[in-house]
C-alpha cells in the first residue's frame, strides 16, 4: 500500500473517532480540533441522508430527534462510499437496539417500510404482468407454473399494525397520538410504472406472495394462502395483486421447494 493510501485509510478511521493512525502525519496537539471540523461535516451529511431516506420517522419523532440518532448511528456505521444515496440500510435494525427508542417499539417497523419504499422506487424497470397473462392459464398451468415477483415488489409482515400507522403518518395533517393497532398486518410495496404503491395484506395475501417469492407454483401459493387465512377470498385478492404490479413473469416453479 502506498503512503497516500495509508494516509487516506488512517484519515477515514480518524473521522470515526480513532485518530491514532494519523500520528505519523499529524503528531501535534492541534490535530484534534482540526479533525473535528471534518467529523462534523461527515456527521451532518449522514444526518441529512438518514432524514431523507426515512421521511416517516421525521413525521413520527421529529427531525431533531432523528438527526441526533443518525449522528450516533454514523459513529458505528460510517459510509462505505463517497455517495450517500444508499446510506442507511442498517438503520432500521440499529433502531431496534437503540435505548432512546425503547419506548417507541414501532419505530424500526416504520423505518423498514420507508426503506422498502425507497427500494421499490429505485428497483429495476420491468413491465408488470397484466390480468391477460393469467386469464390465459389453464388449471393445469396453475399446478405447473409460478409467478415471479416484480423486482420492485417489497413484501413485509409485522406482528402489529405498523403498516396502518405508516399510512396514517403520510397525511399532511396526521394527528399526534395515533395509536398502534395490535393486530398483525402485512404490506406490499410496488412500483408498476413511475409511482410507488402500497397494498395492505392480510395473512393469506402475505402467504400467497411469500410462496410466489419462494418459487412455488400458483396452486401451491393458493394453498398456502388458504392455510394461513381459511376465509380468504383468493379470487378477489388476485386482481388487486395484479393491479398493484406484483408480478413480472410466469415461470416454472423451483425444484427445491415443495
Amino acid at each position: 500500500m502506498s503512503e497516500l493510501a495509508r494516509f487516506q485509510s488512517a484519515f477515514a478511521e480518524a473521522l470515526t473517532g480513532d485518530a491514532a493512525g494519523l500520528a505519523p502525519w499529524l503528531a501535534d496537539a492541534s490535530a484534534e480540533p482540526r479533525l473535528a471540523v471534518y467529523r462534523n461535516t461527515v456527521a451532518k451529511g449522514c444526518a441529512d441522508a438518514v432524514a431523507a431516506q426515512f421521511p416517516t420517522l421525521v413525521r413520527g419523532v421529529g427531525e431533531a430527534w432523528l438527526r441526533d440518532a443518525a449522528v450516533i448511528f454514523a459513529r458505528g456505521h460510517p459510509p462505505v462510499s463517497a455517495s450517500l444515496a444508499d446510506y442507511g440500510a442498517a438503520f432500521p435494525g440499529w433502531l431496534a437496539d437503540f435505548p432512546p427508542a425503547a419506548d417507541m417499539p414501532w419505530l424500526p417497523g416504520l423505518a423498514r417500510i420507508d426503506w422498502a419504499w425507497r427500494a421499490a422506487l429505485f428497483a429495476e424497470d420491468r413491465p408488470a404482468l397484466t390480468a391477460r397473462a393469467f386469464t390465459a392459464l389453464t388449471p393445469e398451468d396453475h399446478a405447473s407454473l409460478g409467478a415471479e415477483l416484480h423486482p420492485a415488489a417489497q413484501l413485509l409482515w409485522f406482528d402489529d399494525g405498523t403498516p396502518s400507522l405508516w399510512q396514517a403518518l403520510q397525511a399532511d395533517d396526521a394527528a399526534a397520538g395515533i395509536e398502534l393497532s395490535p393486530a398483525p398486518e402485512g404490506l406490499l410495496v410496488t412500483r408498476p410504472e413511475l409511482t410507488v404503491l402500497t397494498l395492505p395484506l392480510g395473512s393469506g395475501g402475505h402467504a400467497f406472495l411469500a410462496a410466489c417469492r419462494a418459487g412455488r407454483s400458483l396452486a401451491a401459493a393458493g394453498e398456502a394462502a388458504l392455510a394461513a387465512q381459511p376465509d380468504l377470498a383468493l379470487a378477489a385478492l388476485f386482481p388487486h395483486l395484479i393491479g398493484a404490479g406484483a408480478f413480472a413473469r410466469i415461470q416454472t416453479p423451483r425444484s427445491d421447494v415443495s
